[in-house]
């Protein structure tokens, strides 16, 4: 892998790979670079929706500038998160990736910024007071935020009777209960093909085409409960030794 800074050409590869759809590990691999190096650059630039080479070149042009003008003193890492030990570098690295992987899977940038900051809390729980001060944003963007998790049930609410205010908590079965709500949706979405299918005639083209779509996510959701039900099992049966 080359080192070195990016250049305005790699940028410029960069932006026309988000444009082309490609994954942060198909750009890595076209520019031969590490998918960590392509992941902060876009992270750090507005986003996989948002990055512009133009813009990012200027931006880390004026960062440049600020640090050779900075006293000749060593910049202050992150705060350490949780356990005492751990690499204050490695750990906002590691929240850098998970909020891009989030972003990747399509989730909006501050809606990945509260689930990484809450998956990365060894409380699992955190205040809309605690995330508005961890992440610099506003109130509005936390509950806006926290609202749409909840929908998803990435998230639940419970309330903190000393504090008397709520708090936000990521519970170990998490993904076990959104892969139901995934699998309900693709249910929902097999009845509606299903139906449409008997209106419009399955022997017609439109009609067959509905009901290939309704046999599809039958299929898709039926295996979903199936793998989240034998997941939740095992889950349940290590939990005591493990935890």
């Amino acid at each position: 892998m080359p080192g070195g800074r990016l250049t305005y050409q790699d940028r410029r590869h960069i932006a026309a790979g988000l444009t082309e759809g490609l994954t942060y590990t198909e750009i890595a691999k076209r520019l031969q670079r590490p998918i960590s190096t392509i992941t902060r650059e876009v992270t750090r630039n507005g986003g996989t929706d948002s990055y512009q080479a133009d813009r990012a070149h200027q931006a880390t042009e004026g960062r440049a500038r600020r640090r050779k003008q900075a006293p000749a003193t060593a910049p202050a890492p992150p705060a350490a998160t949780g356990a005492p030990g751990r690499d204050p570098q490695a750990v906002h690295a590691l929240e850098e990736r998970f909020t891009a992987v989030m972003i990747a899977t399509g989730l909006p940038r501050m809606i990945a910024r509260v689930l990484t900051c809450l998956y990365t809390t060894d409380s699992g729980s955190l205040t809309a007071a605690e995330l508005v001060q961890r992440l610099q944003v506003s109130p509005a963007s936390i509950s806006k935020a926290i609202g749409e998790l909840e929908r998803h049930e990435l998230i639940r609410r419970e309330r903190d009777p000393r504090r008397r205010r709520d708090r936000y908590v990521i519970d170990p079965d998490v993904w076990y209960r959104a892969w139901l709500v995934s699998a309900r949706q693709n249910a929902a979405m097999a009845d509606l093909a299903r139906d449409g299918a008997e209106i419009l005639d399955s022997t017609t083209p439109a009609g067959a085409r509905l009901q290939d779509m309704s046999q599809f996510f039958e299929h898709v959701s039926q295996n979903l409960v199936q793998a989240a039900e034998q997941w939740r099992q095992d889950f349940m049966s290590r939990r005591p030794t493990d935890r």
